[in-house]
């Protein structure tokens, strides 16, 4: 099973000098090499809900109040940045990686400007919830995702906050990646808080 595979594995330990530039693909690399010779794979921008949008089925009523292009819709969906697959169980728990301005030492509250996460929390409605805990095979009792937040978000106390309150009984299901130089914190949280849903 992958999270006793994860737990034997030296990487968990070694990785705490890894130099993670780029964000998302820092967390991609980070996790690809953690995963090697387990039953645990990362893929990027996961292509399972690029339509779920386009398929809703709506009233007639609504339909005649409604722009309905000529030639309908090709694509209308969400890609979530990655998914974490076991494949051996085929579950699977989709990732969010997010870095945005926070207020921080020596700035002003405004600093905090932005709303990637907010953007994420799309991911907790009722129907986005419902079909990708059926996609990846989640139990009700946890998330389908897990969001990694960067950069100085991470840090703004009042954007730590906000997230914390959001996540309520899930905190399992967000990490604050503060030093991306060091893999060790990012790592651990999955393998302690995460790993064993995919089982």
């Amino acid at each position: 099973m992958g999270s006793e595979e994860l737990k034997n594995r030296r990487i968990w330990q070694d990785y705490s000098g890894l130099n993670a530039t780029a964000a998302e693909h820092g967390f991609f690399r980070v996790m690809e090499k953690a995963f090697e010779d387990t039953s645990f794979a990362i893929r990027a921008k996961p292509k399972e809900f690029n339509n779920i949008y386009r398929d809703v089925v709506l009233k007639p009523e609504v339909i005649a109040d409604i722009y309905n292009p000529p030639g309908g819709i090709k694509t209308h969906g969400i890609s979530p940045d990655y998914a974490i697959d076991n494949t051996e169980t085929g579950k699977t728990l989709y990732v969010e990686v997010k870095r945005q301005d926070g207020w921080v030492e020596g700035g002003k509250r405004s600093d905090g400007r932005g709303n990637a996460h907010e953007r994420s929390s799309k991911y907790f409605t009722p129907g986005l919830m419902k079909i990708m805990r059926a996609q990846g095979i989640t139990s009700e009792a946890a998330l389908p995702f897990w969001t990694v937040f960067q950069g100085d978000i991470s840090r703004d106390p009042c954007r730590v906050r906000e997230i914390t309150l959001w996540y309520d009984k899930f905190e399992d299901h967000f990490f604050f990646w503060r030093d991306t130089n060091n893999a060790a914190p990012l790592l651990k949280h999955f393998k302690e808080r995460l790993s064993h849903l995919l089982d």
